[in-house]
């Protein structure tokens, strides 16, 4: 009988499910889904949880749960883990007992070296025959990691103190942001770079996982809708990736979320995950391959 494993990843910008069947020694995806929920909103300048971003956090997880319950996925064959946000915030109990009410399981907050590590996995599990070293990079709403590894063993994983939601709430304050906060903002990114212990010189391979990247490919590719089919395993080559920067970093939120395949949750914070990829492109001088495959397979993958 197929046994079912379900993966839950709860960032600072959205929570996410995956729930595989392992069935004759062969992992199929059942379901995977998002919600946009913003659980680290002003968490950078405060410390703690908005009562708001909690409710909307709690909401989704509820969601999920009903439908792990739904699908029958044992709660022994659960894992939920917690990222950047949780680990920033000062009044974190009444998240880890909402989770655990609505999923069944604790959550653990992973340190970032061990969710750059399961991003690693995941991502390359999805993209085999790949040159190496491959560099895997997962820009969330709060952190950055990046792992650099050959054939599957990990040689530096590091999780750096910038994301999405942190770089915009800290630098990004206009709309559009003016020159001087995108200098400020890409400094910030540049020091942070240089003092990962990265040897950016030696990867071969660059992937990207995560809504950063993937929503960046789709925008890249004009898609009408998203289509994860066209997205997964697709390059976005350097000079698109420094334009279509240029482009998101000049225009207002607004805009933005008129864009085909962008979601209002994304639009206001697209732009500096965009820096952030793109001056990590400059280090790495490689075209970016992006991966659907991310830290919820890397989870699936130790669960099975």
């Amino acid at each position: 009988m197929a046994e079912l494993f379900a993966a839950v990843d709860c960032g600072t910008n959205s929570v996410r499910v995956l729930v595989c069947r392992r069935d004759g020694g062969r992992t199929v995806e059942v379901d995977r889904r998002l919600q946009l929920t913003r659980l680290g909103q002003g968490v950078d300048a405060t410390g703690r949880f908005r009562p708001d971003a909690l409710a909307r956090t709690l909401d989704a997880m509820a969601d999920f749960g009903a439908e792990l319950d739904r699908l029958g996925v044992p709660t022994s064959h659960r894992r939920v883990v917690a990222t950047s946000a949780a680990r920033d915030a000062a009044n974190s109990a009444e998240f880890f007992a909402g989770a655990r009410a609505r999923l069944g399981v604790d959550a653990d907050v992973i340190p970032g070296e061990e969710e750059a590590r399961l991003s690693f996995a995941g991502a390359t599990s999805g993209l085999p025959g790949t040159a190496q070293p491959v560099l895997v990079m997962d820009i969330g709403g709060g952190s950055t990691e990046l792992v650099l590894g050959s054939d599957g063993v990990c040689s530096r994983a590091v999780s750096l103190d910038v994301g999405a939601v942190r770089l915009r709430e800290r630098f990004l304050h206009s709309d559009p942001p003016g020159p001087a906060e995108i200098a400020a903002a890409r400094a910030q990114v540049d020091a942070l770079l240089d003092g990962s212990g990265i040897d950016f010189d030696l990867v071969a391979t660059w992937v990207g996982v995560g809504g950063t990247a993937t929503s960046l490919s789709a925008l890249a590719q004009h898609l009408p809708t998203y289509d994860r089919a066209r997205v997964h395993g697709s390059v976005l080559a350097r000079g698109d990736l420094a334009g279509l920067t240029a482009g998101l970093l000049a225009m207002p939120v607004a805009a933005v979320a008129a864009l085909p395949t962008m979601v209002p949750g994304r639009a206001d914070v697209i732009c500096a995950g965009a820096l952030v990829c793109a001056a990590v492109a400059d280090r790495t001088g490689c075209d970016l391959v992006v991966s659907e495959a991310d830290i919820l397979d890397g989870i699936i993958l130790q669960l099975t």
